[in-house]
């Protein structure tokens, strides 16, 4: 298998089914209230509890994936993947539900790390922006995918039926993975001899793109945790502010791959990240501020994806074969450390100005660290050459 572009292909196919399953238990809460007896509370929880074990698992999945192989890894990732789901699919039990939730998102977190690794692999020093850019953007589209979806068969069928959906999308990309997917020649055989230990600057390098990855989707996460909130106060309906928010997800789809694009293509990925975030964090302060909701909520999603593809390539300017794996693991270690704790903070500053308005002067705190973080980034001498 020669094509990169159609390892891509593959590699989101598969992916998102990650964002298919996050998304399952949000896209029919409703129903999972009715057939459990559980409050919303209980079904923000087992939604949360999908990335709790991203801080435990992405650095020693990292390490797992270097030990065993990139395929065996994400082979095994999509099986604990639906094994959680089947687990929730055939249990009426709310303890089962948690495990089985716990699961799956072990398996996710193991899939995310590996997968972004398998793309660097491929695409290193070559429209590396492009690559991840569509990589990421298979998030949105799943989330996309099972909202259209899901509900329905929810509706008609029931919750088990969601659940075995979601199973099936797994099985299905499981069976295209070990068929379809081969690893590049220069990484297809694990080195025992090759150190996966990363130097002081290297490890600085891939924390600090971390951070920024972590920060900038915490920016991105104010939008959907806190607009509808925000848009209510103002005297929306629950369900038109819902409609408006989600403006941002469907533009989000073109807007993470264009910017990937755009940075290739100009060769100056840097640039498109500092203005794009700038840009971004300026929009957030005006929503709450003005009445012009919808051409700003448009303008966020236009703006929101740009700098995701030019972040995602940040690690591969540091990073090499024999260190990739490693890499990416603390990269995600910080990306969910980070999307944990953001919200909470958040949450926190909107209870103590009491309007869920402020959350989006976090966020655009947040963005605005993002070029402070890149400037820091950019100083390290091993980010500068360009790794071949």
């Amino acid at each position: 298998m020669r094509n990169r572009w159609f390892v891509v292909a593959i590699l989101v196919s598969v992916r998102l089914t990650m964002a298919f399953q996050f998304q399952s238990v949000a896209a029919v809460a409703p129903l999972l209230g009715d057939a459990f007896g559980v409050s919303l509370a209980d079904i923000g929880m087992l939604i949360g509890l999908y990335f709790a074990p991203g801080v435990a698992l992405a650095l020693p999945g990292g390490a797992i994936g270097h030990r065993f192989g990139d395929k065996q890894t994400v082979v095994a990732a999509l099986l604990m993947m639906l094994i959680g789901g089947l687990a929730m699919a055939l249990s009426s039990s709310w303890s089962v539900q948690i495990a089985g939730r716990l699961v799956s998102g072990a398996g996710g977190v193991m899939l995310n790390v590996q997968m972004t690794k398998m793309v660097a692999d491929w695409f290193v020093g070559q429209e590396i922006a492009t690559a991840m850019a569509i990589f990421v953007n298979s998030w949105p589209a799943g989330i996309a995918l099972s909202l259209l979806t899901l509900p329905l068969i929810g509706t008609t069928f029931g919750i088990g039926a969601v659940y075995l959906a979601v199973a099936a999308f797994i099985a299905l990309a499981l069976f295209l993975f070990a068929i379809a997917y081969r690893v590049p020649a220069q990484v297809s055989v694990p080195s025992a001899a090759a150190s996966p230990r990363l130097d002081r600057t290297a490890l600085i390098a891939v924390i600090t793109a971390g951070l920024m990855w972590g920060l900038f989707n915490v920016g991105f996460a104010m939008i959907f945790s806190f607009g509808p909130s925000m848009l209510v106060e103002r005297g929306w309906s629950i369900s038109a502010a819902g409609s408006v928010i989600s403006i941002v997800v469907w533009l989000a789809v073109v807007s993470v791959p264009l910017g990937g694009f755009v940075a290739d293509r100009t060769a100056r990925p840097d640039f498109l990240l500092v203005t794009a975030c700038i840009a971004f964090a300026v929009a957030m302060i005006a929503l709450p501020r003005s009445e012009a909701v919808v051409p700003i909520v448009t303008a966020l999603g236009l703006i929101g994806g740009l700098p995701a593809g030019p972040i995602m390539s940040l690690p591969a300017r540091v990073l090499k074969s024999g260190t990739r794996a490693i890499g990416m693991g603390i990269f995600y270690t910080l990306y969910y450390a980070a999307m944990m704790l953001g919200p909470v903070v958040a949450g926190a500053h909107a209870k103590w100005t009491g309007a869920a308005a402020s959350a989006f002067d976090v966020g655009a705190a947040v963005l605005l660290a993002c070029p402070v973080l890149l400037w820091g980034f950019n100083r390290l001498p091993v980010a500068r050459p360009k790794m071949a």
